[in-house]
């Protein structure tokens, strides 16, 4: 039963194009989410390069926290922010910050993973790391500094990523968090250290990074000024969450077990990236692995996400903006209705091709890539978002077919979380083309999973199984059986011919 004197847990949830500050209690009969707080976000252009605002977004995150305040007072008891991964802010002796935190969509990262392997083979560097190799992680934007020989990284002291910053705004306390700190390719997998054999290849500093810390550490309480700025009180701790979001959505999954050898479950977590993969006990880092190039993600209580990262519904977001700019304001249900009755399986795009990284003009990249490999080209909004539903679904079907090549056994049923499991036809469409049944939800993923961390450092709950127990409880969780059809066969064979 719900009660006033409930404590209240703080969530600051900072994603790539939004931001919000989000208030969790959890209760005997679940976990209660409420936004206090929304923000925008996303990338702004200095000059020639493409950085974050992030000051901008931490006078945001101050405003969410003082709302907090006003609204919980003393019920609040700790606080705990979570992001994406990869990026990354350098401090210099006097802890002021050295340059601006690049975004990983900048130009300097292009060509950074030959670079790299000048260095250091893709064997061996996956040998160490366990990770997907990909351009936007630290390791080859870290490499490109070098290789421009940047001042910043010659005068840098400490290397925060974007939730240890927020951390540090917090506290004072500088440190890398673990789920995080593993999305860099700078991390041993095994011994979850920094890798100096890593690090001396690429010829970065290994005295700037300090030995990561577990989801669920207490940091310690708000510095004066922050409580001056927010009005929270004295006594509010900070926890460290699993502070890679994705990290915090798998915590989240309803499953009802915890890091097991072989599970019978796989998850997405689906927003602008998708991310599908499995819970593990243990690293995989065998051929597959490596030649299918998944990523072994540190997760909470020594587990291990497997996964590997797909565009996710980053092509609809782009092509919504643009249809905006054009003058056409439709929601996100207009869309979905307007394709229903569009004709299937018409035209299939490879949703991880260069050319929708980042268009001026996402439809228009559609309509040429279907020009350009010799299909039809969708010509309405509805046929658009059939053809990018469709292609995202087939590429889950692919991808789950090399998860389970990886781990050696099948998955019985698909978790999908976050918001794009608000997209029912994505959702039936994945359970269509997988032929397995998908448990879509919770929507809040990322947010709840950020509080049940801290409710269990704070000893409000006692196990990632109990918090999980009283996710399954919730009323957003919906299950899609798949609907037989060979169109899905045809259309992966489509999408095989394309790669």
């Amino acid at each position: 039963m719900q009660s006033p004197h409930d404590p209240v847990h703080l969530a600051v949830d900072l994603g790539a194009s939004s931001g919000r500050v989000l208030a969790g209690r959890v209760l005997d009969s679940g976990i209660e989410l409420e936004e206090l707080h929304r923000f925008s976000n996303g990338g702004i252009h200095l000059g020639r390069r493409l950085v974050w605002n992030l000051l901008g977004q931490w006078e945001h995150i101050c405003d969410g926290l003082a709302r907090a305040a006003d609204h919980y007072g003393k019920r609040i008891v700790s606080v705990g922010a979570d992001t994406w991964g990869v990026d990354y802010v350098l401090l210099d002796r006097n802890d002021d910050m050295v340059g601006p935190c690049f975004h990983y969509r900048d130009q300097r990262n292009r060509g950074m993973i030959d670079r790299a392997l000048e260095r250091m083979s893709r064997d061996d560097i996956f040998r160490v790391t366990g990770l997907q190799f990909m351009e936007l992680n630290t390791a080859y934007q870290l490499l490109a500094m070098r290789l421009e020989e940047s001042p910043l990284l010659d005068i840098a002291e400490r290397f925060l990523m974007v939730p240890d910053f927020l951390h540090w705004q917090l506290t004072g306390e500088k440190v890398n968090e673990f789920t995080n700190a593993s999305t860099t390719q700078l991390l041993d997998v095994q011994s979850g250290t920094w890798s100096g054999e890593v690090l001396r290849a690429l010829e970065l500093p290994e005295s700037i990074f300090s030995t990561p810390v577990q989801p669920g550490t207490a940091l310690g309480p708000l510095l004066e000024q922050v409580r001056d700025r927010t009005r929270l009180h004295a006594d509010v701790q900070v926890i460290l969450p699993a502070s890679h979001d994705t990290g915090s959505a798998v915590l989240a999954v309803p499953a009802g077990s915890f890091a097991q050898k072989q599970p019978d479950w796989c998850y997405i977590s689906c927003g602008t990236w998708s991310l599908l993969g499995a819970e593990l006990a243990s690293p995989v880092l065998n051929e597959a692995c490596q030649q299918f190039n998944f990523t072994n993600e540190g997760g909470v209580g020594g587990s291990v996400r497997l996964l590997k990262n797909i565009a996710g519904l980053w092509i609809l977001q782009q092509c919504r903006e643009q249809w905006k700019r054009e003058g056409h304001d439709w929601s996100w249900d207009q869309l979905i209705a307007m394709a229903e009755p569009a004709a299937t399986m018409v035209s299939v795009i490879d949703s991880d091709a260069e050319g929708f990284v980042a268009p001026s003009n996402m439809p228009a990249a559609i309509a040429e890539y279907c020009r350009h490999t010799g299909q039809p080209v969708p010509q309405s909004a509805g046929e658009i978002v059939r053809c990018a539903l469709e292609s995202l679904a087939l590429r889950y079907r692919l991808t789950l077919g090399y998860l389970e090549q990886v781990v050696g056994h099948p998955f019985k049923t698909i978790h999908m979380v976050g918001g794009g499991v608000q997209n029912r036809m994505l959702c039936q469409f994945t359970a269509d083309a997988c032929a397995r049944p998908v448990v879509a939800g919770p929507v809040e993923a990322t947010a709840l999973g950020n509080v049940m961390m801290q409710a269990i450092g704070t000893g409000r709950l006692n196990s990632i199984d109990d918090a999980r127990a009283l996710v399954r409880s919730a009323r957003d969780i919906v299950y899609y059986e798949p609907t037989s059809g060979d169109r899905w066969d045809e259309g992966l064979a489509k999408l095989k011919q394309l790669l």
